[in-house]
């Protein structure tokens, strides 16, 4: 099975992670000659030069990256976090370490709720060497992100321009600025490799398990233990993400787990939403519907012949409603009780929302993180019985 794994650095592992992870240098053996038979070769059609207007706007070339990295590292900090738990008296060395970004002159910062959680002590490190305390102003463990504010000369701040997630194409390059395992403004560079993922959040509901966060972007881009909180930028230069997580079945001698191309980030558009609500009140009331779905890929033939669905159905799939909730009082229908584990018939399959089409429940969330708000009414359209119907709910807040 594979497992979600954070990106936080525990100190303890820093000195082990910086000497076991030294790349091998043995000079790797040249590829084998392929030989390409004659008579194919010799038929092969001259193709001719792509004209100038179809080549990429951006290349990645080595002085597009260095002026990007030039222009915007100095935004990108280091966060070491002192916890006094388990300690007999104040702790003196860091235990845990992450990665932020500066947003603006006001010295707000932006970094993981993960990445603070616990934290008694805050230190924020700048590209120039400043170091400074730092304040938690609010956290949203739905989004897993925390607004942190430190006081510092405005020559030390250099914010970093926030761009538009929902312009995010599955194959453009993004670039990856943190401090992977200690080893600070550290670039890595990828692409997008999908969109509207969804991840578990921080955040346990009532019914047991945990809330989704959705609209996430998945990237191959090399985040490592450490990356946490650091930005996810396009080639441009604008942070399009925070960095979260990464799936792994890899991991280093010493525990921690190891990059596999697979890294998560939330996008910039949530915390565009999130962060003035922090700024003013502390807190971010997340939409909330009060359903639980099948996941991604559940919805497979065999599940929908057990489900009495046809075979080109496709959407969200209530297992179950939250009573009092909003769906709940909107009349939406689940299978059954949020406390089986049985995979029940008869409930509602949510096949589009306000005329959006729902492919799967990480398409519902991503709607209701990005597009809807607390006490803002939304249309449901639901299979019933063979039967399309639109219900009207009034989002709530996630309790």
């Amino acid at each position: 099975m594979r497992k979600r794994h954070y990106l936080l650095l525990p100190l303890s592992l820093l000195l082990a992670a910086l000497a076991c992870t030294l790349p091998s240098l043995t000079t790797p053996a040249p590829p084998p000659t392929m030989a390409i038979p004659t008579a194919i070769s010799s038929i092969a059609p001259v193709l001719p030069t792509p004209p100038a207007e179809s080549t990429t706007a951006f290349a990645l070339g080595e002085l597009d990256l260095a002026d990007l990295y030039e222009r915007v590292y100095r935004g990108v900090v280091t966060i070491w976090t002192f916890s006094n738990a388990g300690q007999s008296e104040e702790a003196d060395n860091p235990t845990g370490q992450g990665s932020g970004f500066v947003i603006d002159m006001d010295g707000h910062v932006v970094t993981n709720f993960h990445v603070v959680l616990d934290a008694d002590e805050i230190e924020v490190d700048f590209a120039t060497g400043y170091k400074a305390w730092a304040t938690v102003l609010g956290t949203d463990p739905d989004s897993d992100l925390a607004l942190l504010k430190v006081d510092v000369p405005a020559d030390v701040l250099v914010p970093l321009t926030l761009g538009d997630s929902r312009a995010v194409r599955v194959g453009e390059f993004v670039v990856a600025i943190g401090n992977p395992f200690g080893l600070s403004g550290s670039m890595t560079v990828g692409i997008v490799s999908a969109i509207g993922r969804t991840l578990g959040s921080e955040r346990s509901a009532p019914t047991g398990g945990s809330f989704s966060a959705g609209d996430i972007i998945q990237t191959d881009a090399a985040i490592n233990p450490g990356n946490s909180g650091g930005p996810l930028l396009n080639i441009r230069g604008e942070v399009i993400g925070v960095n979260r997580a990464i799936f792994s079945e890899s991991f280093t001698v010493e525990g921690s787990a190891a990059n596999s191309g697979v890294g998560f980030a939330v996008p910039v558009n949530i915390v565009k939403r999130v962060v003035p609500s922090l700024i003013a009140e502390g807190e971010y009331d997340y939409p909330y519907l009060g359903i639980t779905s099948l996941g991604e890929n559940l919805l497979n033939l065999k599940t929908l012949d057990a489900l009495g669905l046809p075979q080109d159905a496709t959407g969200a799939y209530v297992t179950c409603v939250t009573a009092g909730g909003p769906a709940d009082e909107g009349g939406v229908v689940g299978a059954g009780p949020c406390n089986s584990q049985d995979l029940r018939p008869g409930g509602d399959l949510i096949i589009a929302i306000d005329g959006h089409r729902i492919v799967e429940f990480g398409d519902l969330i991503s709607y209701l993180v990005s597009e809807t708000g607390v006490g803002q009414q939304v249309t449901l359209t639901v299979l019933r019985d063979g039967q399309e119907l639109d219900i009207a709910v009034t989002i709530g807040a996630r309790p």
